[in-house]
């Protein structure tokens, strides 16, 4: 794919609301070892799959599984489902399962394969520094520090 058909790609993978259309840009710059493209046209793909409302912590949280689910997908050709995170939201909410994650004395396997992937503000822990009125202090520093160990900038917080 020429330069300027991989900028007129962008321009139209940045529009896209269709997670049909989105899925299949992917694919074809796969093909044509497009991956900017197709890794643009995943991150648009992921922003669009939740039902939650643009800007919401659920909405955030469902980016996050859709990528990490997306990319297992991708790279095992075959459908994967977070077989543990997916339950335990559906018992304990999404608050609550990401405290979990996130006060885990290591990081999930989850956490290491979006930054490997250039997806860390996809991470739980960056979802959780998003909506700072959802966690309690102890959890914030856990994940800012987390992130930090990882080599990951974090914005300060305000008090």
């Amino acid at each position: 794919m020429a330069s300027t058909a991989a900028e007129k790609a962008l321009l139209i993978i940045e529009k896209c609301g269709d997670a049909s259309k989105l899925r299949q840009m992917a694919v074809n710059a796969r093909e044509r070892g497009e991956i900017s493209v197709a890794h643009a046209a995943d991150l648009r793909l992921y922003d669009v799959l939740p039902s939650e409302k643009p800007g919401t912590f659920e909405h955030d949280v469902w980016r996050s599984i859709h990528a990490l689910e997306g990319t297992l997908t991708n790279e095992r050709v075959k459908t994967t489902r977070l077989g543990r995170t997916r339950p335990k939201i559906a018992r304990i909410g999404e608050v609550e399962t990401l405290k979990d994650l996130i006060m885990r004395k290591e990081p999930s396997e989850g956490f290491f394969m979006l930054l490997e992937r250039e997806m860390a503000d996809l991470t739980f822990e960056a979802v959780a520094l998003r909506h700072p009125d959802r966690f309690d202090t102890a959890v914030l520093d856990a994940a800012e520090e987390r992130l930090r160990s990882a080599g990951i900038e974090t914005k300060p917080r305000t008090p």
